[in-house]
């Protein structure tokens, strides 16, 4: 069964929102800002798509790996569309609309480093404790403060963390404006791929370059199907990353094709950090 939403919280769910706000219904997925006692959460309702029936295990199988994370504060559950979860509201603006006033086509980009610097060190910490996020994009990075912290949010995808097989699916690439070719090449020969930590660095450089540019990492027409997109990024090179200073190096760094010439995000937060 497939559903077009946006769907109401369901009643039996383990709080009671005292107000909510529609965030987003797209692509198997209403989530709701919602104010509850217990306070601030995002409640994420999956369902199956007319095109993907793993959007609704999506947010039971994050609501597991955010739990293995050390997320005591998410729940997650079934429901009669697919699967649900709660966890605590990220207050901040996502990376895209965070560097708007930055973003320029016409003339080299010079968005804050600190900025980042915030992005890479989320993305390592994740790293350190073994778990791939398999998603990276603008969207899920989430900033705040004059002294910007970050958090990375949206882990339905990632692999690191064991999975019960009731809510878990393969992995067929992310969204492919940040995909890299290794992951792009896999799922074109094989139906699906593996998230690795190079493929991660790889979408952090193509996040930065689309956040700060507009630009997407590989030039494929805007109506090309998934498998044209994907032989663009296989067959193609990255475009000139126009973003100035040690910013703009670093992404031409991580934009490298092959995966072991890549720097670690470590290393992408030992550079940055030196160059703030």
């Amino acid at each position: 069964m497939t559903g077009v939403g946006p769907f109401a919280i369901p009643d039996h769910l383990p709080v009671a929102p005292t107000s909510q706000r529609l965030v987003l219904n797209r692509r198997g997925s209403t989530v709701w800002d919602a104010e509850t006692p217990a306070g601030r959460f995002a409640i994420k309702l999956g369902y199956a798509s007319e095109t993907h029936a793993w959007t609704a295990l999506a947010p039971a199988r994050e609501g597991v790996v955010l739990q293995a994370l050390g997320s005591d504060a998410v729940r997650y559950g079934q429901w009669e569309q697919g699967t649900w979860n709660l966890q605590p509201w990220h207050v901040g603006t996502d990376l895209q609309r965070r560097w708007e006033p930055y973003r320029t086509r016409e003339k080299a980009s010079r968005p804050p480093l600190p900025d980042a610097l915030a992005c890479a060190r989320a993305l390592a910490e994740l790293h350190d404790r073994g778990v791939n996020h398999g998603d990276v994009q603008p969207a899920h990075f989430i900033l705040s403060g004059e002294l910007t912290s970050g958090s990375l949010i949206d882990l339905a995808l990632a692999r690191g963390t064991e999975v019960p097989p009731w809510c878990d699916f393969a992995y067929r690439g992310c969204l492919v404006h940040y995909e890299s070719p290794e992951i792009s090449r896999r799922v074109l020969e094989d139906g699906e791929a593996a998230p690795t930590p190079q493929a991660d660095v790889y979408a952090l450089g193509a996040t930065l370059l689309m956040a700060a540019t507009g630009w997407r990492h590989v030039e494929y027409p805007d109506d090309a199907s998934r498998p044209q997109q994907r032989r663009a990024i296989v067959n193609g090179t990255h475009r000139h990353v126009n973003v100035a200073g040690a910013l703009g190096a670093l992404i031409n760094e991580m934009l490298r094709y092959d995966a072991d010439d890549r720097p670690t995000v470590r290393e992408v937060c030992d550079a940055m950090e030196h160059a703030v």
